[in-house]
């Protein structure tokens, strides 16, 4: 089902319009989020939701500085069996580039065509928390992987490692069509640039954090790497709101632009997503391959499908693969339950994540 290298670009110009799709508008301010330009006006404030996402973002602050690792390195050096290691291993390296190929399309494609200030609020901060992951990611290399040569392979992960190689080219694929647009000016170049939103929140956030999620949780299920448990915590948190705050933008776009939703755009948005999980079972072969105990490929790719249909449904798309959740530990983990943490006001910083959330239920 994944696409050829033909369709790279998955609306030819040919397919589609080239009319501009900006609307006049007697104010001067845009009439839809992807107008071109560059809205600087905070009142009245078009989009409030997004406002709010960007206050609720700064309720989650954390350092790197309080997540202590000291149990993780000796569960590295005398609990973990081999293929355990291996899979730690395989892990770190994908995270050690994961964040900062999510960082440079925020950069570079995100923030200059999503034209509502109070969006961009929200993506500024996203900025910082990615940055933090990063940070984390990189602490947590320096403590695993003490031989500066190992760190140096796990950080060229994309070009030596088959398995990780294969989801960067996925998300150069589907996110780089966008790379030359300056003006989101047609409906082309519009649903290129919602296809790259897209894949953005469903298949790198939504599907290929959450698999990886999945290992370190399955992990402190066995008490293993509290530590990297611990600070996966506070990710979840982060990366959970990232994808509500991009698909609100899709659905913002849905609202103001119907015309764009049409059913070629739904197949190409499941191909994408089914080739997504592909990749990612690819990389669960990798993880698995030398038998961690506990944990089968087999499981991993319900699993997979089981998030990739919740990101469908929340698209407004057909389920594709019918699958449930087969992880119990994905269930209850300790994580503050999202909703119950930003309704309250959090008065302490970098303090231990409390409560819980449900894995059985939509996220």
């Amino acid at each position: 089902m994944a696409l050829s290298e033909a369709e790279l670009h998955p609306f030819p110009e040919e397919e589609l319009s080239d009319r501009p799709s900006d609307r006049p508008n007697p104010t001067g301010r845009p009439a839809n989020i992807l107008d071109p330009g560059f809205d600087l006006t905070l009142r009245p404030m078009r989009y409030p939701d997004f406002y709010n996402m960007y206050q609720d973002a700064i309720k989650n602050t954390w350092t790197v500085d309080e997540i202590d690792f000291s149990d993780d390195l000796v569960d590295l050096r005398s609990r973990l069996v081999p293929a355990e290691k291996h899979l730690i291993s395989r892990l770190i390296a994908f995270f050690a580039t994961g964040d900062s190929i999510v960082a440079n399309n925020l950069v570079l494609n995100l923030y200059q065509h999503i034209n509502a200030p109070e969006a961009r609020m929200y993506l500024s901060r996203q900025l910082y928390e990615e940055a933090l992951h990063v940070q984390f990611y990189l602490t947590l290399l320096d403590n695993y992987i003490p031989d500066p040569a190992e760190r140096e392979a796990a950080f060229a992960a994309i070009h030596n490692i088959p398995s990780i190689r294969k989801k960067a080219e996925f998300c150069f694929k589907w996110m780089g069509s966008v790379n030359d647009l300056d003006a989101l000016d047609t409906d082309r170049k519009r649903r290129l640039f919602l296809m790259n939103l897209i894949c953005f929140a469903t298949c790198i956030e939504g599907l290929f954090f959450f698999g990886a999620f999945a290992y370190v949780y399955f992990l402190r299920d066995k008490g293993l790497l509290n530590g990297l448990a611990a600070g996966t915590n506070w990710v979840f948190r982060d990366e959970s709101c990232h994808m509500n705050f991009a698909l609100a933008v899709v659905d913002t776009v849905r609202a103001e632009q119907p015309e764009l939703f049409d059913r070629d755009f739904g197949r190409q948005v499941t191909e994408m997503i089914d080739e997504a999980v592909e990749c990612e079972y690819q990389f669960a072969e990798d993880l698995l391959g030398q038998g961690v105990p506990g944990m089968s490929t087999t499981d991993t790719r319900q699993y997979l499908q089981y998030v990739a249909d919740q990101r469908l449904v929340r698209l407004g798309l057909d389920p594709v693969y019918g699958s449930k959740n087969p992880f119990g530990f994905m269930e209850l983990q300790d994580v503050q339950e999202l909703t119950n943490f930003f309704e309250r006001t959090v008065v302490a910083y970098q303090m231990g994540v409390e409560g819980e959330v449900a894995f059985d239920e939509e996220f």
